[in-house]
C-alpha cells in the first residue's frame, strides 16, 4: 500500500489486481489459485484496458506478481494488450529452485509462507465448505508435500515438476516480450537464485538489474518513507512518460 501511495502521490493512477484468493477474494472463484493460472489474469488487464482504453498502463509486481506480470508481457502482442512498460522486483524465475531454496533454507522463510498458505486455505475451506477438506494438508508444514497433494488433487498436471515449470521464466518464455521490461533482484536473494537470470532469454526489450544487496524484495535504504525500491520503480516509469512525450 506504501508503493500504491507513493506512486499516487507522485502523479500516477494506480489500481491494484489481486490474483484469485489474495486478498478478500477467496468467495469469488470456487476453484484454488494456481500460479499457471495465467490466461485468467491477462483476461483481467485486457478488462482494465478495455476499461481505461486511453490510459497507459504499467505493470508492477513484486515476487509471484512480477513473474505474473512478466508473462503478462510475453503475451500482450497476442492478447492485443498494449502496455507501456513492466517492473518486476525479486520475480519468481525457476519455480524449482525456489522451492528447494525454501526447503532447504533458513527456516524462518519456510514457516512464514507455510503460515500464509494454510491461512489462504483456511479460508478457501470456510467458504466454500461443501467443496474443500483441506485438514490432511493442515497438518503438513513442508511446502513441497504440500504442494504436489494441491498440484495432484486440484489441477490438471500430472505431477509437481509439470506444475513449477510451467511458470517459469527460464527459457525462451520472455523472448516475445514487446514492452520494455526491467527485472531489479539481488544477489543476496535467499529465495530467487541470482544465476537464474542468466537463463531467462535474451530480449531487446528486457533490462536486468542486480544488485549485490536487497535481499527477497527487500532494498531497504531507510526506515521511514519511500525506500530505494520505490524511488526506482518511480523513475523507471516516469522515463517511460519523458519517452512517450517525446515521441
Amino acid at each position: 500500500m506504501a508503493l500504491a501511495q507513493h506512486l499516487y502521490e507522485r502523479g500516477f493512477d494506480v489500481l491494484r489486481l489481486n490474483l484469485r484468493d489474495h486478498g478478500a477474494s477467496h468467495h469469488l472463484n470456487a476453484e484454488l489459485f494456481h500460479s499457471c493460472r495465467i490466461a485468467e489474469v491477462v483476461g483481467a488487464v485486457q478488462a482494465i484496458q478495455a476499461r481505461w482504453p486511453g490510459q497507459p498502463l504499467n505493470l508492477v509486481g513484486f515476487s509471484l506478481g512480477g513473474n505474473f506480470w512478466l508473462r503478462v508481457g510475453a503475451r500482450a502482442a497476442q492478447a492485443g494488450l498494449r502496455i507501456e512498460r513492466i517492473v518486476a522486483i525479486s520475480p519468481v524465475l525457476d519455480p524449482e529452485r525456489t522451492l528447494a531454496a525454501l526447503e532447504g533454507g533458513h527456516p524462518l522463510y519456510r514457516a512464514y509462507f507455510v503460515w500464509k498458505w494454510t491461512r489462504s486455505l483456511r479460508r478457501k475451506q470456510q467458504v466454500w465448505p461443501d467443496r474443500y477438506d483441506f485438514r490432511e494438508i493442515l497438518r503438513d508444514r513442508t511446502l513441497t508435500s504440500m504442494t504436489d497433494v494441491l498440484v495432484r488433487r486440484y489441477t490438471d498436471f500430472p505431477d509437481l515438476g509439470s506444475y513449477l515449470r510451467g511458470y517459469a521464466l527460464t527459457g525462451d518464455v520472455l523472448a516475445p516480450l514487446t514492452a520494455p521490461a526491467r527485472i531489479i533482484a539481488a544477489a543476496d536473494d535467499p529465495m530467487i537464485p541470482a544465476d537464474d537470470l542468466a537463463r531467462i532469454a535474451h530480449s531487446p526489450q528486457l533490462r536486468i538489474s542486480l544488485s549485490p544487496h536487497g535481499g527477497h524484495c527487500g532494498f531497504v535504504t531507510r526506515m521511514r518513507g519511500p525506500g530505494w525500491i520505490a524511488e526506482e520503480i518511480v523513475r523507471e516509469l516516469e522515463a517511460g512518460r519523458a519517452i512517450a512525450a517525446g515521441s
